[in-house]
């Protein structure tokens, strides 16, 4: 009897149910590196690198571990660059009784796993993903019937569930459950921000990185340098690393933005938890412990953790809630292409060219610079909202579609109508101007409110709120915004609404192939 246990490329954690509760000698790991993985859309080369190395070192540490591991590398002469297609051939190589295996995050995947049974002719147990803290069937509990789907509802129940930064009485440390206001601050000149944890690479990333350098040249972004956490003991040293030097500041400059300074205060530990890398509660309960010891300020910390359990968690279940029609939503009837300097950050816009330049170098941007700047800007423009999905789950190292189509579908785009976000999340150069230090040296003027000199995410915001009048003017959260809008002299609305059509049309679309054609 010969168990067949794939392992995919986000599931590298020692714990993966398909790992428990079977004898060694009764298995065979199957972990594989195929190019459609990496060409459905044509990830950034860092990304790439990151997952083939983490997978790489992951099969050393179970067969460490006494697994037998069957590890199949992309330029393999026999791979046939698919899921399925390996699977297939695994079970006919080893002769396999049966194939167990962890449900895939990505509703794409799950489906290639439906057809395994199909293809093999083996009974297929597809587990459930217990590596997150709330089941799906208890989000769908949670979803049925409710008229909206916030958060922060959802988060509550998250902290009840789990504990975390709550009193014996059952109440929220400090009294009060979200403290978000208290996270606004501008960094002051001079702070010395710590810079994250980065590992040398080794033989196995050198030679992963080689393997990139050959067959992704063409992708998207730098592949130099390289230093991102690929093993588990790496992932463990950057999150103390955060715990000790970053995250007692975190919490109130959490979103500011810093030409220079791509990381400030934050953790980028998200690559380590959707890899697997990292147990979500095993990276709350350190910031909480922080917190009780008196090293991390309750603000920080509450922040932190309401990303992982609450947001992290809500992101997941409202991706299985609404596909796959998800993926297909368009409430504003947006369509304008993405513009060409996504790519290529060729843009005199300073908040856009520094968050783009900062994506091709790291494969990272934190989320304040991907919501207001970079969503915010395809938003108010009227970008197709599955060609800005598509660039964000390129770009970026710790971007599945479980976590990022939601998040620009529905938080960034409101493309699904107001399931996520309770309205547009839309702002003029003011709010870019009021937490970065990008403006100051941008080419356009934040205090010129039209004309060429004037910085276009102000016209472009009464433009979005023109257009989109009867969609969106009866959100009570918008209210204030569409009241100054109809005060202002029909003169002074026509000027806004030309300026931004000045602008839109010097805007140029990308060329076909960046995001989704194989090289």
């Amino acid at each position: 009897m010969t168990i067949l246990i794939p392992v995919l490329g986000d599931q590298l954690s020692p714990g993966l149910a398909s790992l428990r509760d079977v004898e060694r000698g009764d298995a065979i790991v199957l972990m594989m590196e195929v190019w459609d993985e990496a060409t459905y859309v044509r990830h950034h080369k860092k990304k790439i690198a990151l997952i083939f190395s983490a997978m790489r070192h992951f099969a050393e540490a179970l067969r460490a571990d006494g697994w037998t591991v069957d590890y199949v590398p992309l330029d393999a002469a026999d791979n046939s660059q698919s899921f399925t297609g390996e699977v297939v051939r695994a079970a006919q190589r080893h002769k396999a009784s049966a194939i167990r295996v962890v449900e895939g995050a990505e509703y794409r995947v799950r489906q290639f796993q439906d057809e395994w049974a199909d293809r093999t002719g083996l009974p297929v147990d597809v587990l459930s993903d217990d590596r997150f803290v709330c089941p799906l069937l208890d989000f769908y509990a949670w979803a049925q019937g409710r008229r909206e789907y916030r958060m922060e509802y959802f988060y509550r129940e998250m902290r009840r569930r789990t504990g975390l930064l709550m009193t014996d009485e059952g109440k929220p440390e400090g009294g009060i459950w979200n403290l978000d206001k208290e996270n606004r601050a501008t960094p002051p000149r001079g702070l010395n921000y710590p810079p994250p944890e980065r590992f040398e690479p080794d033989a196995i990333t050198r030679d992963v990185m080689a393997l990139i350098a050959a067959r992704f040249g063409g992708h998207f972004g730098d592949l130099e340098p390289f230093g991102l956490p690929v093993t588990r003991a790496q992932a463990l040293k950057a999150l103390k690393h955060f715990i000790t030097a970053a995250l007692p500041d975190f919490g109130q400059y959490q979103d500011a933005m810093v030409a220079g300074q791509d990381y400030l205060y934050h953790s980028s530990l998200s690559l380590c938890l959707n890899l697997g890398l990292l147990d979500p509660i095993e990276v709350c309960r350190a910031a909480e412990d922080a917190y009780r010891a008196g090293t991390a300020p309750l603000n920080s910390v509450e922040g932190f953790i309401r990303q992982i359990i609450g947001w992290r968690e809500y992101i997941r279940g409202m991706y299985w809630w609404d596909m796959p029609k998800f993926a297909e939503r368009n409430a504003l009837k947006a369509t304008r292409p993405l513009p060409e300097f996504y790519w290529t950050g060729d843009t005199e816009m300073r908040c856009l060219k520094e968050s783009i330049g900062q994506t091709r170098r790291e494969a990272y941007a934190h989320h304040i610079q991907r919501l207001t700047v970079l969503g915010n800007f395809a938003l108010l423009t009227g970008v197709d909202p599955r060609a800005i999905s598509d660039w964000f789950l390129v770009v970026y190292f710790d971007a599945y579609e479980w976590v990022e189509l939601p998040n620009v579908i529905g938080m960034s785009q409101f493309a699904d109508g107001g399931m996520i976000a309770s309205k547009p999340y839309v702002s003029s150069g003011a709010y870019i101007d009021r937490m970065s230090d990008y403006c100051g040296r941008c080419r356009y003027s934040v205090k010129l409110k039209t004309g060429p000199d004037a910085c276009p995410f102000n016209a472009l915001y009464w433009h979005f709120l023109a257009r989109h009048e009867k969609r969106v003017s009866g959100n009570p959260r918008m209210s204030n915004m569409y009241a100054t809008w109809r005060r202002m002299s029909p003169e002074k609305q026509a000027e806004y609404l030309d300026s931004a059509e000045a602008f839109l049309r010097t805007l140029e679309p990308a060329g076909d192939g960046w995001a989704r054609q194989s090289t």
